[in-house]
């Protein structure tokens, strides 16, 4: 038996797929524990442990991500920001409270979230295997190839993280602490992110899906089973963005045969047409498996999520990772993209019924869906996160491990 420390920052959709891997690890009898903020206690399952870092994040860093989250920008600026204002000061903040965690659980491997980077800084300090977990497609593709200025001030402020945390400077320069040299898990596959070539201690598994608990209700009656359900949903952070294009949405929506659930406050859209229900929230997976569609900002969750039970989608991306994975949505055939600020209700009509329509998206959702299923999910996850530790610490140590994404090369760009 080991012990496996789970470092997150308190974001539903980078703690969400750690929820999988944690539970592949305890029913393989290692003790796993989760290194974060009180509020993520709520986004883990029932007596999960969680052992707290700090009382709650700065107060700067919450008012810095609410004005962000209600004008987004997007882009390299965007990038700058989201990076400057939000994950880099919280890395610093994190660093003591995620030290004094390792201290106590004593930790044989850290799980490091990829924007968790005080994570990756008290693993190299301590000389702790540690493995990334990547919950966006994007970075596996580097994103800030073509701002190559951006690119060299983010590795200069990573830099100056690790070694503000004590990492010697030659190792801190050495080191890209979003992508541990030892084992980066991609919440993703070839079918959708491209076909690489990745480097073998890339291991691409697909979305962790299972041992998600979600009680949340839903009228399940109301959908009648004739007409195609869409889902419309800008997760759980970039709904507060969305005013405009939920009333687009809702429009657009009224006007089809389909029925519609729009996962929004009902303040948003006060008057849905009959064929349309707004809920504050929805119990997702679930609803997937039920809808022939998805309307969305493409976030990388709710992408793999829609993907992983066949669905097609409609895209708007707003800002950070969400333009490249709806690209690698629509190069995959899975689904088409629209402008978010700009797609009028008579176009959204037109790209939801191009999605319902047309075999071949359907089809190629099916395909990607396919991918996900072979790569294997939170157990071949946890397979190779039992590869990093000494043989004996393994329970059933000597089983093969899998290598759904070594094909070896390099990254590109790095």
């Amino acid at each position: 038996m080991a012990r496996f420390l789970i470092v997150v920052p308190p974001l539903v959709g980078h703690t969400n797929p750690t929820v999988s891997l944690g539970g592949e690890l305890v029913a393989r009898g290692h003790d796993v524990a989760w290194a974060g903020h009180p509020e993520v206690a709520a986004m883990l399952p029932p007596g999960a442990p969680l052992l707290p870092i700090a009382d709650a994040p700065p107060p700067e860093i919450v008012g810095a991500a609410a004005v962000r989250n209600q004008t987004p920008v997007g882009g390299a600026l965007g990038f700058k920001a989201v990076w400057e204002e939000i994950v880099l000061p919280l890395a610093r903040h994190m660093v003591p409270g995620v030290d004094a965690v390792a201290d106590d659980f004593a930790p044989d491997v850290m799980v490091v979230d990829q924007q968790a980077l005080a994570g990756a800084a008290v693993a190299l300090r301590r000389g702790l295997p540690w493995a990334t977990t990547a919950t966006t497609s994007a970075e596996l593709v580097d994103p800030l190839a073509y701002v190559p200025k951006v690119r060299a001030w983010l590795r200069d402020q990573m830099r100056g993280v690790l070694v503000a945390a004590g990492v010697d400077a030659a190792r801190a320069e050495a080191v890209d602490p979003r992508f541990s040299p030892e084992l980066v898990i991609g919440l993703t596959t070839p079918g959708l992110v491209g076909p690489g070539p990745f480097p073998d201690h890339w291991a691409l598994v697909g979305p962790a899906l299972s041992d998600r608990h979600d009680d949340t209700p839903f009228p399940w009656d109301w959908l009648d089973g004739v007409r195609p359900a869409v889902l419309v949903s800008l997760g759980t952070v970039n709904w507060r963005a969305g005013a405009r294009f939920f009333a687009t949405a809702a429009e657009a929506l009224g006007g089809m045969d389909v029925q519609a659930v729009i996962v929004a406050p009902p303040d948003l859209v006060p008057d849905p047409p009959p064929n349309v229900l707004v809920r504050s929230r929805v119990p997702q997976l679930a609803l997937l498996e039920r809808v022939a569609a998805v309307v969305g900002h493409g976030g990388h969750n709710t992408v793999v999520e829609a993907l992983a039970a066949g669905v097609p989608l409609v895209l708007a991306p707003l800002r950070d990772d969400q333009p490249i994975v709806a690209d690698q949505v629509v190069r995959a055939g899975a689904g088409v993209r629209v402008k978010f600020h700009r797609v009028t209700a008579p176009a959204l009509r037109a790209a939801v019924a191009s999605v319902l329509g047309a075999p071949a998206h359907r089809e190629a959702a099916a395909r990607v869906r396919a991918s996900f299923t072979a790569a294997g999910g939170a157990p071949a996850a946890a397979d190779r996160l039992e590869g990093l530790l000494a043989p004996a610490a393994t329970p059933g140590a000597g089983r093969a491990l899998t290598e759904p994404g070594g094909t070896g090369g390099r990254r590109p760009g790095r």
